[in-house]
């Protein structure tokens, strides 16, 4: 497809109208704007940014002082000790953010199975089953991990359980939708062949092709672990603990260092996350017999 093509270049037309109309209705409410002194801020932001709070365990100040406007000494400080303490908090804040998402990924991959075969179109089941699966992963990809969090802080409390309840309500609509699809684009002529041999369509879904979608199924798997992961930091901001909890606090005290130290850990735990997967998912796909009908 070019974009020769007529139909791509009506919807290239109708997409840069709809970026139009965005843009002059921003503009017509007097929102397009970003601020007054919007180079100043960001200058001072970048300022605040370029030195993250970890390098003071190492460097900071051994003996740093408070002090009064009268120039009374209120306290004295150890930087470095403290932020060493503080970089010990952050190391389980990061072990319970990977948990919400890890506990969360799983059972959304678990419950969306049933899901998923039941909404592909060529599992050919009874409208009844098939037209309720359809709209359970429809209404979970629609409801956002932070508005299911906020539910499920107010049934279980404040912790990590709201944050994999939320991950996993929210995911389970992903989930079915991919595996559904990964069903739906299985091999014509093996489908076909199942089906002369007797096999009712759910039948040859579910027995001879289904090693066949485990390739797609595990691929599907790690990028929304990945993403969960990534995720569950929001969660941390209504009370599911993590480094969002830390990242709230940080905003709320405008500590832009430490600020500038989570997210160092949160891109280098999804950084070490995508490559592990990358890995994996390369090495299932390389998998003899992976692939293959049983």
């Amino acid at each position: 497809m070019t974009l020769r093509n007529p139909n791509l270049r009506l919807l290239w037309l109708a997409y840069g109208l709809l970026v139009i109309a965005s843009v002059a209705t921003l503009a017509w409410r007097g929102d397009f704007s970003f601020g007054r002194n919007p180079w100043d801020n960001l200058l001072r932001t970048v300022s605040d940014f370029s030195h993250p709070s970890f390098l003071d365990a190492w460097f900071g100040n051994e003996r740093l002082e408070f002090k009064a406007d009268d120039g009374r000494v209120l306290r004295v400080e150890n930087r470095r000790e403290g932020e060493r303490q503080y970089l010990a908090g952050i190391a389980g804040a990061t072990w319970t953010t990977f948990v919400i998402g890890t506990l969360g990924s799983a059972l959304a991959a678990l419950l969306a199975l049933p899901l998923g075969f039941a909404a592909a179109r060529n599992a050919q089941l009874p409208v009844w089953v098939a037209a309720p699966a359809r709209a359970v992963l429809n209404v979970s990809r629609s409801i956002h991990t932070l508005v299911f969090g906020l539910v499920y802080v107010g049934i279980v409390g404040l912790g990590p359980m709201a944050g994999i309840l939320a991950i996993a309500s929210h995911s389970l609509g992903t989930y079915g939708k991919l595996y559904a699809e990964a069903i739906e684009g299985a091999d014509a002529a093996l489908f076909e062949s199942g089906l002369a041999l007797g096999f009712k369509p759910w039948q040859v879904i579910a027995h001879p092709m289904r090693r066949g979608f485990y390739p797609q199924f595990a691929s599907a798997h790690l990028y929304l672990w990945e993403f969960n992961v990534r995720d569950s930091t929001v969660l941390g901001l209504i009370g599911a603990g993590g480094l969002g909890l830390l990242v709230s606090e940080a905003v709320s005290l405008f500590q832009w260092d430490r600020l500038a130290t989570l997210l160092v850990v949160l891109v280098a735990l999804v950084v070490t996350m995508d490559a592990v997967s990358a890995v994996v998912r390369n090495r299932i796909l390389r998998a003899p017999g992976v692939g293959q009908v049983a």
